[in-house]
């Protein structure tokens, strides 16, 4: 199939530099030391490559329908749910299973009820700056202390500097990470075991740090390319051009309810969004690259600005050499 066969929006993957992002990360994360991130593409196929290509097989999740999903195609040997919940028979089915290792993110005697009523291990979650989930660093250790005195396993601690993971400048992000890492190793210091924190604005910034919970580094977007990483681009959402205004702007077949806009506009090589509505974007010549106006029925990449809203926005990722589309995954874990 050629690009040009699919209905538009879609999403593409540039096989290439997908396997060329997996190859760099397990160079500098290699094995159990990664674990990657399934909020950033919801799919179990790609999982399931990441695990082949990459050798990483500990999976983090943002939500108990990723891990389900994930331990009903047979890739649940060490799933994490970074995130708190209070849904015990969820999570007490996927803790049952046989084949699958079930931890979850507890800050409070709540959710340690919730691991106890379904026999799920923990990592003890630590506030280190980002202002969301996570105990205070000092109450660590009384909650690491109550959930194995009820019998649970105790992994170590997790802490997310999401507030410093997206600073374009490297140096302040460095000491960023850590000021937020020192507070986690004092956590780990009095509750044992590992630490996980991380993401893909700091995924080499953890020299210390026993696994790194990075994902959008697989796909990439504008909000990261900015910050000078080592990995490509690989994720464009394929648009067609719908109309085009004798004034000076055209349009294509692409908006809010296809791209993710929380961290800004998308970008069109050649071109300057104009603005994004519903369904649509508007574009212009960008004066730097002397394009003209794109005809209509012309078909144009957009860059997302952020990855994993956009992902979950479709249905399918579709594999691509060029113009050739080489293999198609569902984006099959959205959802809750």
């Amino acid at each position: 199939m050629d690009i040009h066969d699919l209905k538009t929006p879609a999403l593409l993957v540039d096989a290439a530099a997908l396997d060329a992002n997996i190859d760099t990360m397990a160079t500098t994360r290699p094995g159990d030391r990664l674990r990657p991130h399934v909020k950033a593409f919801k799919s179990t196929e790609m999982a399931r490559h990441i695990a082949e290509r990459g050798n990483h097989h500990s999976f983090c999740c943002a939500t108990l329908r990723e891990m389900e999903g994930l331990a009903a195609a047979g890739l649940g040997r060490d799933l994490l749910l970074a995130n708190e919940t209070l849904d015990s028979p969820r999570l007490a089915l996927l803790a049952a299973r046989p084949d699958s290792r079930i931890t979850v993110a507890v800050d409070s005697p709540e959710t340690i009820d919730v691991a106890v009523s379904s026999g799920a291990e923990v990592l003890i979650d630590v506030d280190v700056g980002l202002p969301r989930c996570g105990c205070d660093p000092g109450d660590a250790e009384a909650l690491g202390a109550e959930a194995r005195s009820r019998g649970l396993s105790v992994r170590g601690v997790m802490g997310y500097e999401g507030h410093v993971v997206g600073n374009p400048d490297r140096d302040e992000r460095a000491v960023g990470v850590e000021e937020s890492m020192t507070l986690l190793r004092a956590a780990q210091h009095s509750v044992g075991g590992i630490t996980s924190a991380g993401g893909t604005g700091t995924f080499d910034m953890h020299p210390l740090t026993d696994e790194v919970q990075a994902g959008s580094y697989l796909l990439m977007d504008t909000e990261y390319d900015r910050l000078g990483l080592p990995f490509r681009q690989a994720l464009t959402l394929l648009a067609t051009v719908i109309s085009v205004s004798r004034k000076g702007w055209a349009i294509a077949d692409c908006g809010l309810k296809s791209l993710g806009m929380d961290h800004g506009e998308p970008a069109i090589p050649g071109y300057e969004v104009f603005f994004c509505s519903d369904e649509h974007t508007t574009l212009l010549p960008s004066q730097e690259s002397g394009l003209g106006l794109p005809r209509v029925g012309d078909r144009i990449r957009v860059i997302p600005a952020h990855v994993d809203p956009t992902v979950a926005y479709h249905e399918r990722l579709n594999l691509v050499a060029g113009d050739d589309v080489i293999d198609s995954w569902a984006v099959d874990l959205r959802g809750w």
